[in-house]
Order: C-alpha cells, then sequence, then structure tokens
C-alpha cells in the first residue's frame, strides 16, 4: 500500500539528539555530584518526555512533583544551551523527506520532546522539509503512546489514519500508530532495537532513510 501522509518521531528517527541530551543531563548530574551515565545509555532514557529521561537518569527517586520539576528545569536550562552542539540529521534523512515533499506527500512531527524545543530544532535543522504541522509536548497535549496528537494531525491534514505512514524508532511510536489506526514502521538507525520495534507491533523495519521512499504515493495518487 501507497500512503498520502507520513507522521515522524524526531528524536532517533529524524535527528540523532543523543549526545547532546546525554551532556546536557549529566552536566546536571555533575554539577550535583552525582554520578553521569555513558551516551549510550541515554537510548533508553529518552522516548518518553523529559520528565521520564529526568527520572530513569537520577540514581534515586524523586520525592514529589515539586522537586522533579526543579531537576526538569535543570535539565531543560543545559539542553537550550546545547541542544545544536552535536545534533544532526541522520544520513539520507534529508533526501528522504525532500522526496516525500516531492510526490506531494504531506509530513508532520509528533514528539514526547517539549514542544518549544522540538519547533526550534525542526526550523534550524530541518528547515526545507515542508512539513505541515510540528507537534511537540505540552501540559494540554498527551504524550505518545497516547494517539490524540496523532489523531489530530490527520483531521487537519484531512486524510484518513489508515492512509497514514506512521515512522519512528521506539516501542512508544509503534504503540501510538497502532493506537490511532495508521501504519507503523520502525527504523534501526535509532534509539532501540529491532526486537523492541517487533514486539511492539512494527509491521516494517528499515534500515536506511531510502528505504522509506517505496512506501509514499505518488504525486498524481494524492488528491488533498
Amino acid at each position: 500500500m501507497k500512503f498520502k501522509a507520513a507522521i515522524f518521531d524526531l528524536d532517533g528517527t529524524l535527528l540523532n539528539t543523543l549526545d547532546d541530551l546525554a551532556d546536557s543531563m549529566n552536566c546536571v548530574l555533575e554539577r550535583n555530584r552525582l554520578p553521569s551515565h555513558e551516551s549510550e545509555t541515554y537510548r533508553y532514557f529518552v522516548g518518553d518526555g523529559i520528565e521520564m529521561l529526568v527520572r530513569r537518569a537520577l540514581p534515586f527517586q524523586v520525592a514529589g512533583a515539586g522537586e522533579l520539576e526543579r531537576w526538569v528545569r535543570e535539565m531543560k536550562a543545559e539542553y537550550a544551551r546545547r541542544w545544536l552542539c552535536r545534533t544532526r540529521p541522520y544520513p539520507g534523512v534529508p533526501e528522504m523527506l525532500n522526496a516525500f515533499a516531492a510526490a506531494g506527500v504531506a509530513m508532520a512531527v509528533l514528539s514526547n520532546k517539549p514542544d518549544d524545543a522540538s519547533q526550534v530544532i525542526v526550523r534550524a535543522l530541518l528547515p526545507d522539509a515542508g512539513f505541515r504541522m510540528v507537534l511537540g509536548a505540552t501540559p494540554e497535549r498527551p504524550k505518545k503512546p497516547d494517539p490524540s496528537a496523532a489523531l489530530e494531525i490527520a483531521a487537519r491534514l484531512g486524510i484518513p489514519p489508515h492512509e497514514i505512514l506512521f515512522v519512528g524508532d521506539t516501542p512508544i511510536d509503534m504503540q501510538t500508530a497502532c493506537a490511532a489506526g495508521m501504519f507503523p514502521l520502525g527504523v534501526l538507525w535509532g534509539f532501540r532495537p529491532a526486537e523492541q520495534l517487533i514486539a511492539a507491533s512494527a509491521q516494517m523495519l528499515v534500515s536506511q532513510a531510502s528505504h522509506l521512499i517505496p512506501w509514499i504515493a505518488p504525486a498524481e495518487m494524492i488528491t488533498n
């Protein structure tokens, strides 16, 4: 089946943000005389939003919402200073997005990264992608795997969910796609291994960005 629209996760799917996230949180930990983590460990800390990243990185359980908010503020402040230091698009991603745009495919980004950071990073690193919308986490918007935001995108695009390709690198992305009635396609260059994506009901896995191109509908099939 060819798809008329595509929703992309951001971290681990379009952009390799791991080192900047790890450096930011490690700076917070070291400043507070707490043990830091190897960058690779952060593969399993990210994906559920910044609050969960902070919870996972801390060596103790946070006592309450007020304490968690303090740590989150510190992390956000550090990340704001270095989010563009080492973050880059994955190889082949800009070319793949260009091919999607040339075919007239409607594209959007849905991330559990805070919305303000998502907007800034996409504008800076993927300025020519032509996304119809970029949605990140806000207090009013449920995070993935809740399908609400994905269904909001489908409604705003005017495209039925079953005609939308949902592309991500974590089980949460696959769960979101399934809950929204979209096609869950997992990428293998991101933060989680194939077995986790398969267990979360990924219908297809790809190892290179160019392998996504055959899944899109040519322009003459696009009626929206």
